[in-house]
């Protein structure tokens, strides 16, 4: 097992992960390395460079709360991060980010050349298995799926819920996702008001079933790498509402498979979804085009083989 501490700035705690991957790799004697997630992509970076014959690859799913926040702290996390990126990464023989916006980033910062930049749009999803289904009957259905922070556009997503609860009592709106750590993570007592308006089904292990059920996806977030539970919505045939931010914008053809809307905006977002509720030929046309745009840019077939000619597998 691997120690690592999440959201640590003890250097003592990063000596022992970077000295626990090295001996790792050791024992196995990798080839090639591909690194995922922000301590993972820098311990495992430093780790590898000090050892001969072993290729490094990084994948920047996404910037993630510390770059985005303004507390004395996240600065401080920022800032140490952007180094320690820059330190790390140069030994990578390729870095592969999930959007356009985060690449740009790390160019503007100086952090890695654009040579060694590659564009990989999400994760992808199992198409197969999550195959397109019609809509359910009945009232309309809302649901999000993702950690209950802040950053994720919880909040705007529980106003929205209250105001059109309040003038369509019948719909349905569903949240699915764990409390968290995060600094911006909200609490459960934050999360009583709200209980009129929206359902809480806490954290999934299976998310399929709820997908299954809603019949528009909303995710309101500030920034994503690329959302996977919007891939898999989109895949099962849903329209998507959700943000024109960094790798949310990049799974919406504004107007074709859904709709973006501004971050932060309360409002906009409670007017798209009555704009959905009130169009129901809308929630089947962009659900059909959801569908097919995932099959054409998101399947993990086509992610997996564009990652595997990378690493030139």
């Amino acid at each position: 097992m691997i120690p690592i501490v999440r959201n640590s700035l003890n250097p003592f705690h990063d000596f022992r992960t970077i000295k626990a991957i090295k001996s790792l790799y050791r024992e196995l004697r990798p080839q090639k390395v591909f690194l995922y997630q922000a301590k993972a992509v820098v311990y495992g970076s430093i780790a590898a460079r000090q050892l001969p014959n072993i290729e490094i690859y990084s994948l920047i799913s996404g910037l993630g709360s510390v770059f985005r926040g303004i507390s004395w702290k996240q600065q401080v996390l920022k800032t140490g991060l952007k180094y320690e990126y820059c330190f790390a990464l140069k030994s990578n023989k390729a870095v592969i980010f999930h959007n356009r916006d985060d690449m740009q980033q790390f160019q503007s910062w100086k952090i890695i050349p654009s040579s060694l930049c590659r564009l990989v749009h999400g994760s992808g999803v199992n198409t197969d298995k999550f195959s397109f289904e019609e809509l359910p009957n009945g009232p309309i259905a809302f649901l999000m799926i993702a950690r209950i922070i802040r950053d994720k556009g919880v909040m705007e997503y529980l106003e929205a819920c209250k105001i059109l609860k309040q003038k369509y009592p019948d719909i349905k709106c569903m949240l699915v996702g764990p409390f968290d750590t995060n600094p911006s993570a909200i609490s459960k007592e934050m999360l009583k008001p709200y209980n009129t308006y929206v359902d809480y089904y806490g954290e999934q292990k299976d998310v399929k079933p709820f997908i299954q059920q809603c019949t528009v996806y909303v995710l309101p977030s500030y920034h994503e790498g690329i959302p996977k539970s919007v891939l898999e919505a989109m895949s099962i045939g849903r329209a998507i509402i959700t943000t024109d931010a960094p790798g949310c914008r990049e799974t919406v053809v504004n107007g074709n498979n859904g709709y973006l809307i501004p971050i932060k905006n309360t409002s906009a977002l409670a007017e798209r979804m009555e704009n959905m509720l009130q169009h129901p030929e809308q929630q089947i046309a962009m659900g059909k085009k959801s569908r097919m745009y995932a099959e054409q840019n998101f399947d993990v077939k086509k992610i997996n083989h564009k990652i595997a000619e990378i690493m030139d597998l």
